[in-house]
């Protein structure tokens, strides 16, 4: 329940975020009567979303065990790739969207007649990626985790991040972004870490992949997938009481690799300071 929770309270933000954005820009610029188009664009991504989720999980219904097997893994690696992706995207757009933002609305409102429309599909492009992003996590968790905890989990995190994203727009209610989204950002490698590695067992089923299937270790008697630390930590961390060589190697190895790139300081050119001194001179 804390995994999909976690990162649907993230996702949510994000979309509030660019959303709160677009919003209080253009009451700053007196341009209200847009605002409409901003609501309808988040309606249909959201829409979208939601029925490219439901379709996704009734096609996979009809799918033959092995075929079931293949399409899980093939989704897992999905969600594993997207959620990399969107945490490293995250750490590198998050000083600059908001100019980016502005610049893209001012662009939009540019097509007279047809600016509504604009503005209209470039709400529901920013806002529908976070959703697919969301829909092919969900459904590697989903797979990977029985009973209502999950869905539950995703959708308590939704509601929350629906709420951060009104005290933000209407109450002006601040929240240290760049810290949530960093430790966020290192929970979200994990889960993926374990998401991955699940699908490399997919794989095995499916009778694609056969090599390193010997069993790591076991810790079915000292910590099993029954029992309440063993469930939270298989929900949370795709954690697995007696996983195979293959499956342990690909768990540490990527999240080796992802933990150390997300956590190393960002490089700033040598030249940015003068830069910057040299712009500031230049608007004074």
């Amino acid at each position: 329940m804390l995994a999909p929770f976690l990162i649907m309270l993230r996702e949510g933000i994000e979309a509030a975020l660019i959303t709160g954005i677009i919003a209080t820009y253009l009451n700053q610029t007196d341009r209200r009567e847009f605002l409409p188009a901003v609501w309808i664009g988040v309606f249909l991504a959201v829409a979208l979303s939601l029925f490219l989720g439901a379709g996704l999980q009734m096609v996979s219904a009809e799918f033959p065990q092995k075929a079931q097997e293949l399409f899980e893994a093939i989704v897992g690696a999905i969600a594993a790739v997207i959620l990399v992706s969107m945490v490293f995207w995250m750490r590198k757009a998050a000083r600059s969207i908001k100019a980016e933002l502005h610049s893209s609305i001012d662009e939009a409102l540019e097509h007279g007649s047809g600016a509504g429309w604009a503005l209209i599909g470039m709400v529901f492009f920013a806002v529908a990626r976070e959703g697919l992003e969301s829909i092919f996590f969900l459904l590697a968790i989903f797979q990977q985790s029985q009973g209502p905890a999950a869905p539950l989990g995703a959708l308590l995190g939704v509601l929350v991040a629906v709420g951060i994203g009104i005290a933000i727009y209407r109450f002006g209610v601040r929240i240290n972004l760049k810290r949530f989204f960093q430790w966020t950002g290192v929970f979200i490698l994990f889960v993926a870490a374990g998401i991955l590695s699940g699908a490399l067992g997919n794989l095995h089923e499916a009778g694609i992949w056969n090599s390193l299937q010997t069993p790591a270790y076991d810790l079915s008697r000292i910590l099993p997938v029954s029992g309440v630390a063993g469930t939270i930590l298989s929900g949370v961390f795709g954690y697995q009481e007696s996983p195979t060589i293959g499956e342990v190697i690909v768990y540490v190895v990527f999240l080796a690799a992802s933990l150390y790139f997300f956590l190393r300081p960002a490089r700033t050119p040598k030249n940015t300071a003068p830069q910057q001194g040299a712009r500031s001179d230049a608007n004074a």
